[in-house]
């Protein structure tokens, strides 16, 4: 249907509101009604997610309503008897009426709705559906995009986002949503009246935050030593205020300061216009804190409290946000050194890392005897592991993340988890105080001992129809048409994910990929370096990571600077070509 076409449907509807019809008249830009019109919002793999506004391209009750109905018909499609689902939502501008709408969207197809008083972390979503025993879970976040953004994650019975084959089922019901009038709904006021929607709280917390505290490895120098610990934190207007800081208090953290302009819930994001603690201008103000309180760490979580980031102080006295490899790292080798140190690391232990994490992991996972696995980009098919591990008993999960600052150790959560990472953070912080060192001083540690890794990544945007049209042929080219190497060092190994093809050129070889399909290619060369491009899956970006390794920080930092333009070319090439 074309987008003129689309755009007449909603503004002539009965079904449409009189305020969504006045902003779309109100639209003089042709190109930007293309935009709002040319697609539906896209529901991928970890759902929706788009700028909040009206039209069939972007996020709003109606395009909620379209996916939740879907959901519903697949839930009703696929199991039978009594069937539950549980919502939460963060602090982003229009999360709590998002949430809302759809569980009066569940309710009003005999679905029973659990929905959280108020907001409440991602991964507690995850740790509900499992806890309530629902068939489903849906939670309204955009995590660390910019304010206009919201997004709509679907969660499976086990906890985890939606597998790629339930997603391509959910999708179908929900393309077969073709007009407003198949959206069943109700009251919220009455659906609660009738219980068909249960709003849950301080019950389910509880559970939870005593199985995150549960989590504790050094359970005595925890109960002594906890309170000699200096925290900054810093909550980013989002989710994780209230878990965070209520599992530090309980466990003994007495000694924690929150950045009070960064505390409340506020989805217009004043101090951080991009909420993500990737981005080191967010604890512009931890910093500025940090120069009288002199902590021993400072942590923040993004909105809806599913990843963190760490700040350090260094050597000489500056304070460093640490990447996601580098906090990652630091936790892999804290947990298997002090299982073993206990005797409580399992034989078949396993640590699960994405393709486009630190293969220093690999050397720290094998000093200490225990498996690593690499998975495909985004944190479900670290919970799809989890899952399927829990059937088969071949290997006993210890921690799994991904560079883009996701962690989880347990497996009562099937997501990344950022009140657990900030839990273990503090543990791990406080270890290495009680044997005279900073965190940054265990990090170089590390290095000297496992090799001196350092990674970067780059995200392109490329905004609309034409953005999405440059990233697919600039994939193409990097997949059919480049050169055998790249800044004059060659390339040994090909592995592109969406032919499921490894392309070994040094044994001449070509061999399987036992992982699920994606347009993703990873290059490897003959020096250790390697670069991954993908599309993203939840913003219009095309994502390039890059990894060097050499002998010294010095040596690796440049390194990894002429790497980095000798790739950024490449990919201009591919980009333009």
């Amino acid at each position: 249907m074309h987008y003129r076409e689309k755009y007449d449907l909603w503004i002539n509807s009965a079904l449409i509101d009189v305020k969504t019809k006045e902003e779309l008249s109100t639209i003089n830009d042709e190109k930007e009604l293309e935009d709002r019109f040319y697609k539906d919002l896209e529901f991928g793999t970890g759902g929706l997610r788009g700028v909040i506004g009206a039209g069939s391209n972007r996020m709003n009750v109606y395009t909620v309503g379209k996916a939740t109905q879907g959901f519903a018909d697949y839930l009703n499609k696929t199991y039978s008897g009594e069937k539950s689902v549980a919502i939460a939502y963060d602090s982003r501008n229009m999360s709590r009426e998002f949430a809302e709408a759809a569980a009066e969207i569940l309710s009003a197809n005999n679905i029973k709705v659990y929905l959280f008083e108020s907001l409440r972390p991602t991964p507690m979503l995850s740790f509900t559906v499992r806890e309530l025993g629902c068939k489903g879970g849906i939670v309204i976040t955009a995590s660390h995009n910019p304010k206009q953004y919201n997004g709509y994650k679907v969660y499976g019975e086990d906890g985890g986002q939606v597998t790629d084959k339930a997603a391509k089922e959910i999708l179908s019901y929900i393309e077969g949503v073709d007009t407003f009038d198949k959206i069943n709904k109700t009251c919220l006021e009455e659906a609660v009246k009738a219980e068909k929607v249960v709003i849950i709280g301080e019950e389910v917390d509880k559970v939870y935050i005593d199985k995150v505290k549960g989590l504790t490895i050094r359970e005595d120098l925890v109960k002594n030593s906890a309170k000699d610990l200096k925290i900054i934190y810093t909550p980013i207007h989002g989710s994780g205020n209230v878990p965070v800081r209520r599992v530090l208090k309980e466990l003994g953290y007495s000694n924690v300061h929150v950045v009070k302009e960064q505390e409340l819930p506020d989805g217009n994001f004043p101090t951080a216009p991009y909420p993500n603690p990737e981005e080191p201008k967010v604890f512009s103000i931890a910093m500025d804190m940090a120069k009288d309180i002199q902590p021993d760490i400072i942590f923040g979580t993004d909105p809806d409290c599913d990843r963190i980031g760490v700040v350090v102080k260094t050597s000489n006295g500056d304070y460093k946000v640490l990447t996601g490899n580098q906090t990652g790292i630091l936790l892999t080798h804290y947990i298997l050194m002090s299982m073993k140190e206990l005797g409580r690391l399992p034989e078949n232990g396993i640590v699960i890392k994405t393709i486009v994490t630190t293969e220093m992991a690999r050397n720290i996972a094998a000093d200490y005897n225990t498996e690593l696995l690499d998975v495909l980009t985004g944190f479900k098919y670290i919970g799809e592991k989890i899952k399927e591990f829990e059937k088969t008993k071949k290997n006993t999960y210890i921690f799994g993340f991904e560079e883009s600052y996701g962690y989880l150790a347990g497996d009562f959560v099937r997501d990344k988890d950022a009140v657990i990472a900030a839990m273990l953070i503090c543990e791990m912080t406080l270890y290495y105080k009680s044997k005279g060192m900073s965190l940054y001083e265990a990090l170089v540690q590390l290095y000297n001992k496992y090799g001196f890794y350092k990674e970067d990544l780059i995200s392109i945007e490329l905004q609309g129809k034409e953005g999405q049209e440059k990233i697919t042929k600039a994939l193409d080219y990097l997949r059919n048409s480049m050169g055998n190497s790249v800044n004059g060092v060659s390339i040994n190994k090909k592995f592109d994910y969406k032919s499921s093809l490894e392309y070994d050129f040094v044994e001449g070889a070509e061999r399987g990929i036992d992982l699920p399909k994606s347009n993703v290619l990873k290059f490897i060369l003959s020096d250790g370096s390697w670069f991954v491009v993908r599309p993203s899956g939840t913003e219009p970006k095309m994502k390039v990571y890059i990894s060097v390794v050499s002998d010294s920080l010095e040596n690796a930092d440049s390194k990894l600077k002429d790497f980095k333009t000798a790739v950024m070319k490449l990919i201009e090439e591919a980009c333009n070509n």
